[in-house]
């Protein structure tokens, strides 16, 4: 006798792997899908992460935008940030955008169910109004959260989460960590008006990408404001009337209005009865799948952050895509992590894709070509940025492997240099390719000689 199931599909989670997941299975295959969010539709992404911060980013270039201005012949001035007004058309952009992730579930068909669910076995999932429900296969797509050390327990810190939803700007603020989101809101909060001050306890921001691009970021960091101190970590925090009195590894003591932790994510696998059910994890608490978003309970799959792959949501789209086609298109698909292009948002942009010249002089011998500059448009501003561009070619393909843009607007140049890098063009095919004039990107295709080779 056959086995009943409430449904084909159940997904956790509705952020935009889980969501896309969801849809293309029963939108294009006709599957019985439901699926359940326990906080809002969109995830990370759109509620806490991607969206709101690019648009911080946008809001906090304009004062700098408004200086420049003044040297092109424009008469303005700019008044004070006013981010309560801005904050309020933050949400009801977020507002916008969750609708839309519900309609689209809608429209497709999908039962969603606005509540925690966990993994009861292979088959079940237990909803928080105790409801249990079967299903065919299920998918998690829970995501992550931002990690605090237990030396934070006891004080109140912030994390990226908390800062979309502050009520005023701080004067003060101290950064802990390194990584792209340490970094990306360092220079949003700068921009804003906000003291900022950074401490990463290793030797160079932003480890990871490549050692050139690290090193120029950091530069212009602190040379637009942000203080920022390598080698650092927080050695003891306390409460300070409605401050934060910080003492740091190298002896330094100072009080913050607030402090925010940046120090990484982890995988929301706590508490969804995934051991239990059979499924193996990894040290960090990730799920641990194979190429095709499979776990070792064959009813359960995993995308996005909780798998902690790539943890990209472009990526995380791609693999709930690739699980639909597979598991209810009969279209067998693994998604592609191979040169998966990628933007920080700092101030100045870094874009990347493939490997950093560390990594590529460990595998091969390489050569590198590369260009530093001041950009026409500040430069006729006065100010003293500088941008940087780095091809790393194979030296026996001659293919291009690595390109590195450190610039205004890296992230849209890198997103084109991508195509060209993923279709495997060579050097001498960027070369071939005539330059716009003038633009910062016709560097890419100008770079004729190496500067060397490894």
């Amino acid at each position: 006798m056959a086995e009943i199931f409430d449904h084909d599909l159940f997904v956790i989670g509705g952020g935009s792997g889980g969501v896309r997941a969801a849809r293309i299975a029963a939108a294009e295959y006709g599957a019985n899908v439901a699926l359940a969010e326990q906080y809002r539709m969109g995830g990370t992404c759109v509620i806490r992460g991607c969206v709101p911060k690019k648009l911080m980013v946008f809001a906090s270039g304009y004062g700098a935008a408004m200086e420049d201005a003044r040297s092109y012949g424009w008469d303005v001035a700019a008044g004070g940030f006013d981010w309560p007004a801005f904050r309020a058309r933050l949400d009801a952009e977020l507002d916008r955008l969750e609708a839309v992730y519900r309609a689209g579930l809608s429209g497709a068909g999908v039962t969603v169910h606005d509540c925690r669910a966990v993994v009861e076995d292979a088959h079940s999932v237990r909803l928080a109004t105790g409801e249990v429900l079967r299903a065919k296969h299920i998918l998690i797509a829970t995501g992550g959260h931002p990690f605090v050390p237990d030396l934070a327990a006891g004080v109140e810190v912030l994390t990226s989460n908390d800062i979309f939803k502050l009520d005023s700007l701080p004067e003060s603020v101290l950064i802990v960590g390194g990584g792209f989101i340490a970094c990306e809101f360092a220079c949003i909060l700068n921009g804003l008006g906000v003291k900022v001050t950074q401490y990463y306890r290793g030797e160079q921001i932003l480890r990871g990408f490549d050692g050139e691009a690290r090193g120029h970021i950091a530069e212009a960091m602190r040379a637009n404001g942000v203080n920022l101190h390598v080698g650092t970590d927080v050695l003891e925090m306390q409460r300070a009337g409605g401050a934060t009195l910080v003492r740091s590894t190298d002896g330094r003591e100072a009080v913050f209005e607030k402090v925010v932790y940046a120090t990484g994510r982890v995988p929301n696998t706590g508490g969804l009865g995934l051991e239990s059910a059979g499924v193996t994890m990894g040290r960090r608490g990730e799920v641990v799948v194979d190429e095709w978003s499979q776990t070792g309970v064959p009813s359960i799959y995993a995308v996005g952050d909780v798998t902690d792959r790539i943890n990209l949501t472009p990526v995380a789209i791609r693999e709930g895509h690739a699980f639909a086609d597979t598991v209810f298109g009969a279209r067998p698909t693994r998604a592609d992590h191979q040169l998966v292009a990628s933007a920080v948002f700092t101030q100045p942009e870094l874009g990347t894709v493939g490997l950093s010249e560390e990594d590529a002089a460990a595998e091969r011998p390489i050569e590198v070509y590369e260009t530093s500059f001041r950009p026409m448009q500040s430069a006729f501003a006065g100010r003293p940025d500088r941008v940087m561009m780095k091809l790393i070619v194979c030296a026996r393909s001659r293919k291009v492997i690595g390109c590195h843009i450190v610039a205004p607007g890296a992230g849209e140049m890198i997103q084109l240099a991508a195509i060209a890098i993923k279709m495997g063009a060579t050097k001498e095919d960027f070369d071939r390719t005539v330059a716009v004039h003038p633009t910062l990107a016709e560097e890419l295709v100008t770079l004729r000689k190496p500067v060397r080779s490894a």
